[in-house]
């Protein structure tokens, strides 16, 4: 399926043509899908967010971290996930913040997963303070994804000296 065919199923296509249609996209890496999927952002049906949302992570879409920051707290978990792990995959120092704030108020463990990773692929130093916490936590994967992020953050700042 064409480019130009995917973006008509985006925008007009049923609940699933929609779905399908944003992970499709994503695995096009054709930049010139980044604002009708910024704009799938908004999408009533969950499942389209939640795979425009990773399309854009895949295509490593810089202009797209302010509307992915936006869904941070979006009601489905699924949703909240695919962008939270977007916008570590795109590498946005400005998510820093907000995933932090993930990590305090999500109640979600599979949320907090996500963030700790996502920190550890963004890194610096308030991503480090933040992830450090959650190396004691009581729940043995969150404290494992910690303990893996720190090590991916260390792993990083070595080999850019």
């Amino acid at each position: 399926m064409g480019f130009d065919e995917l973006i008509s199923d985006l925008k007009n296509g049923l609940g699933m043509v929609r779905v399908n249609a944003a992970l499709e996209l994503g695995k096009l890496k054709d930049k010139r899908a980044e604002l009708p999927l910024i704009e799938a952002l908004r999408d009533e049906n969950l499942a389209v967010r939640n795979n425009a949302s990773y399309a854009l992570g895949e295509l490593g879409s810089l202009v797209a971290a302010p509307h992915l920051i936006a869904l941070v707290h979006d009601p489905e978990e699924r949703v909240r996930k695919s962008t939270i792990k977007a916008l570590g995959m795109i590498g946005a120092p400005e998510a820093v913040a907000p995933l932090v704030r993930v990590l305090d108020t999500d109640k979600s463990r599979v949320v907090q997963k996500s963030a700790l990773r996502s920190l550890g692929q963004l890194g610096g130093p308030r991503a480090e303070l933040a992830i450090e916490r959650f190396q004691s936590s009581s729940d043995p994967t969150l404290a494992e994804t910690a303990k893996q992020a720190i090590e991916r953050i260390k792993k990083n700042s070595n080999s850019a000296e």
